[in-house]
C-alpha cells in the first residue's frame, strides 16, 4: 500500500486529495496542529492525523517516519518552510509543494495583488514571468506572491523531484475563504436581484480542491521536479457563477448588469477583472492529468456545504462573519436595494 504524507492535511486541498488518495487504496497521514480539526469524512475514510507544527523540524522528520511514496506540502509559504521541506523531500518518491498563480506578472509587472489588475495576452503558461522572490510578511498583500516564489526557488533549485503546483481561486469544502458565498447568502437571504459589476463578463479561472487533488495523484506517479498550473477545465465569469449557484439552490432571480457608470461598490464579486485571467493547462495534461471536474460539477458539493450550515445554525463556525474583512464589502444590501428602487421604472 503506497503512502502519502500531506503536510497542513486538515485544511481544504488536504481534506481532497486525502479522501481521493484513500479512495485510490492510498495510506494517508494528514499533519496538523489540533486533532479536533481533522475532517470527519477523512478520518472515517482511514486517514491518520500525525500532530507537527510547520515550523518544527523534529516534528515533521517525525511525521514522515521512514519516507513516503507521495509527500505534500499544502502550507509552503516561505523560502525557510521550503528548507524545513527538502529533508523530508529527500525521503519521499515524489514531493508536491502548493504555491500560487498570484505569483505571474504581465509585462508592465502586474499581478494578482497589485493596485493595477494584470493584463495576460493569453492563458497564462508556466513560463510566464514572475514576481521576484522577496521575504517580507507573507501573510501581507504585497508579501504573499514574493515569498512563494521564494518558496518555489528553494524547492527547485534542490535537484529533487519536487513539483509544484500553481492554482487559482480554489474551491471546495472546507475553504476558508468561501468565495461562493457572496452568491449563496443573497440566495439563501431570498434577495430579488443580483448585480454584476462590469455586467458579469469578469473571469478569474477557479481551481477545485477536487482537481488539485487529482493532478496530485497524477503527480505521485510521475516523479519530478516541474511547475504546473492547476486549473477547472472551464473559465466562468462572474454572471455564469451566479448563475450555477443560483441554479443549484433553486432561486431565481434578476440579473442586474451593471455598467461602468454605476458606483464602484455595487455589484462586486471576487470574480471580477477587467481581463481574464485563465490558466494554460497544457503541461499537467501532458503529463496525464485528468480534472475531476468542471465548475459547476466540482462547486456543488461546497454550496450544499455552506447552505447547510446556514440552516443549521452554523454550529461549526465555518461561515464568515458579518465583519469578515474579505466579505464585508460584497453584502450592501441598502446600497442595492437604493439603486434598485431608483431606476426608471
Amino acid at each position: 500500500m503506497p503512502r502519502a504524507l500531506i503536510l497542513g492535511g486538515t485544511g481544504l486541498i488536504g481534506r481532497a486529495a486525502a479522501l481521493r488518495l484513500l479512495d485510490a487504496g492510498w495510506h494517508v497521514d494528514v499533519t496538523g496542529r489540533d486533532p479536533a480539526r481533522t475532517p470527519p469524512e477523512i478520518a472515517a475514510a482511514g486517514a491518520r492525523f500525525v500532530a507537527a507544527e510547520r515550523g518544527d523540524e523534529k516534528q515533521l522528520r517525525a511525521a514522515l517516519g521512514e519516507g513516503a511514496d507521495l509527500l505534500v506540502d499544502c502550507i509552503c509559504f516561505t523560502a525557510a518552510d521550503a528548507r524545513l521541506l527538502l529533508p523530508l523531500a529527500g525521503n519521499a518518491t515524489s514531493t508536491v509543494l502548493v504555491s500560487s498563480r498570484a505569483v505571474y506578472v504581465d509585462a508592465q509587472g502586474n499581478h494578482a495583488n497589485s493596485d493595477a489588475p494584470p493584463r495576460f495576452d493569453g492563458p497564462i503558461t508556466e513560463a510566464q514571468p514572475t514576481l521576484a522572490p522577496g521575504d517580507m510578511d507573507h501573510r501581507s498583500r504585497e508579501g504573499y506572491g514574493p515569498n512563494k516564489v521564494a518558496a518555489e526557488h528553494v524547492a527547485l533549485d534542490s535537484g529533487l523531484p519536487v513539483t509544484v503546483v500553481r492554482p487559482s481561486l480554489i474551491h471546495g469544502v472546507g475553504a476558508a475563504t468561501p468565495r461562493e458565498w457572496v452568491f449563496v447568502k443573497r440566495a439563501l437571504d431570498q434577495r430579488a436581484a443580483v448585480l454584476l459589476a462590469h455586467r458579469g463578463a469578469g473571469v478569474v479561472q477557479p481551481t477545485a480542491a477536487a482537481n488539485v487533488a487529482a493532478l496530485l495523484e497524477t503527480v505521485a506517479g510521475r516523479p519530478g521536479a516541474r511547475i504546473l498550473n492547476c486549473a477547472d477545465p472551464d473559465a466562468p465569469n462572474a454572471r455564469d457563477i451566479s448563475r450555477i449557484v443560483a441554479r443549484h439552490l433553486g432561486h431565481p432571480w434578476e440579473e442586474v448588469l451593471l455598467d461602468e457608470t454605476a458606483a464602484e461598490a455595487l455589484g462586486r464579486t471576487p470574480w471580477d477583472s477587467p481581463h481574464p485571467v485563465v490558466l494554460d493547462m497544457s503541461a499537467a495534461e501532458d503529463l496525464g492529468y485528468r480534472p475531476a471536474g468542471d465548475y459547476a460539477t466540482t462547486v456543488a458539493a461546497e454550496i450544499d456545504w455552506l447552505a447547510g450550515a446556514a440552516r443549521t445554525g452554523d454550529p461549526a463556525g465555518i461561515l464568515p462573519a458579518a465583519d469578515h474583512p474579505f466579505f464585508g464589502w460584497f453584502f450592501d444590501y441598502a446600497a442595492e436595494d437604493a439603486f434598485l428602487a431608483a431606476r426608471p421604472r
